[in-house]
């Protein structure tokens, strides 16, 4: 009798073995995409294509997009601007709470803007963006 419930184990516990290795191992996490970050004096370009969205060029190939709080009258038709980091020098993509758009306004002084996101766009979004859109 222990004899059989033995050998009854031993066969269980073999084919318990076989099954696991036939298992295929659980697929890992996909890997998080890294926050990508850029220094203010990379900034070459800018263009809105509305009062409420910048994009800028940094470096000779990577644009960013800025989504701003609330419009910023006339974005679209100011020649200077700067973008304040409150953080630091660097602006990284996320909430851009901690970043603002200061941009000249006719009579009254200079605008504030507040960022509230932050985005690198991909070379297709960068390729599908209107003539007037492309910093």
């Amino acid at each position: 009798m222990k004899t059989l419930s033995l050998l009854s184990l031993t066969a269980a516990l073999t084919m318990t073995v076989s099954a696991l290795a036939d298992a295929q191992p659980p697929t890992p996490p996909p890997a998080k995409h890294a926050q990508s970050c850029f220094w203010q004096r990379q900034i070459q370009n800018f263009a809105a294509s509305d009062d409420s969205t910048l994009y800028v060029r940094v470096g000779a190939s990577d644009i960013y997009q800025l989504k701003l709080f609330s419009p910023c009258i006339d974005l679209a038709w100011d020649h200077h601007l700067a973008i304040v980091a409150h953080g630091g020098g660097d602006v990284c993509e996320g909430n851009g709470l901690d970043t603002e758009i200061v941009a000249p306004e006719t009579g009254i002084g200079h605008q504030r803007c507040q960022v509230t996101s932050i985005r690198k766009l991909a070379p297709a979004e960068i390729a599908a963006l209107p003539r007037d859109a492309r910093p």
